[in-house]
């Protein structure tokens, strides 16, 4: 048992909240453990230059952390003029992941940004922006399926992520902050509700880690993402049931395109 009583496959409590910004096209207030991650979607109309008169649109996103996110008081990067090189990475890998999921050509030229902007932090502050990011996003595009009445928003899939590690020897998954300062081997995972993995960074750390490890960790990494997109689904309700119907649809062969300048 680990010390938040967990066994070594068990995810946190996976709490989202959705509608939490009235203001937002979507929004979720995502908890994974002490993890809470707030994160909105905002929909513009109009694309960043290189998609100008392409007709395609665009999904990216935005990240940050609150200077008490953390047990010590960090300053506002605002403060320091730039973000720093941890923070845009977090929030390409965010765009990368969602990205994956939409059919951007169905949006026409517009563009969604998902701000995901962490509350407190234990760990997995970029997997759970993923998980809830996309959330956020789901309800952004749903707004716009309801506008023009259509069956379901531009969405090939639901996505979300996890971490996983070796620690003192054992496979983890889920990590907390306490777990992964020490972990040997740390991955974190995105996938989709089929099954595909979006994206793996891995790092050994401490040790490197064999093929048979690498399988053990990615198994383990689907089963928590399995468990993080049904969370998903329950949390979005009934825009949930019609994303995974077209998902559906689309595994099965029969994908459901959306009108031109949806």
């Amino acid at each position: 048992m680990r010390a938040d009583g967990r066994a070594y496959d068990a995810l946190r409590p996976v709490t989202i909240e959705t509608s939490v910004n009235k203001y937002a096209e979507g929004s979720a207030l995502i908890r994974v453990g002490d993890t809470a991650v707030l994160c909105t979607a905002t929909i513009e109309d109009k694309v960043p230059s290189f998609l100008r008169g392409s007709g395609r649109g665009w999904v990216t996103a935005e990240y940050s952390m609150l200077p008490r996110a953390t047990e010590n008081r960090t300053p506002r990067e605002v403060a320091k003029g730039r973000p720093s090189g941890r923070t845009m990475e977090i929030q390409r890998l965010i765009g990368r992941a969602l990205r994956s999921v939409v059919e951007l050509e169905a949006l026409g030229e517009r563009t969604v940004i998902v701000d995901c902007d962490v509350l407190q932090a234990d760990g997995g502050t970029r997997t759970a922006a993923v998980t809830g990011g996309f959330v956020a996003l789901a309800q952004a595009l749903g707004e716009i399926a309801r506008r023009k009445q259509l069956a379901a928003p531009p969405l090939y899939d639901f996505v979300a992520a996890t971490s996983v590690g070796l620690v003192d020897g054992e496979l983890l998954l889920d990590l907390t902050f306490a777990e992964d300062s020490r972990a040997a081997v740390d991955l974190n995972v995105v996938g989709t509700g089929a099954g595909a993995f979006v994206e793996v960074q891995g790092t050994g750390e401490g040790t490197p880690f064999t093929y048979e490890q690498l399988m053990a960790m990615l198994a383990l990494a689907h089963r928590g993402i399995e468990t993080l997109v049904a969370a998903q689904k329950q949390a979005l309700g009934p825009l949930g049931e019609r994303i995974a119907a077209r998902a559906f649809a689309r595994s099965a062969g029969a994908v459901v395109r959306a009108p031109d300048g949806v």
